[in-house]
């Protein structure tokens, strides 16, 4: 598994995750959600930069991702098989 972002914000309401990517991104990719010892699957439903879709985001910049789980600050984002 590699390692494509962390989550720098988690907006609770809207179930969106704001994450500075480490690797390549794209809506419908497979993620790990990686907390602690918890380790959750879910799949980048849609993605945004500056409040626009977007279908990617390349290394270095910062998404905001719709995902179904919860994203504390801080988590760990890994790129499914």
């Amino acid at each position: 598994m590699k390692e494509v972002g962390k989550v720098t914000h988690w907006y609770d309401k809207i179930g969106v995750a704001v994450v500075k990517l480490s690797g390549p991104l794209k809506v419908g990719d497979n993620i790990k959600i990686k907390q602690g010892d918890q380790e959750l699957d879910d799949t980048v439903a849609s993605m945004q930069v500056d409040h626009k879709e977007v279908p990617s985001g390349k290394k270095g910049s910062e998404v905001a991702i719709k995902i179904s789980q919860t994203a504390k600050e801080g988590t760990v984002l890994y790129k499914g098989e």
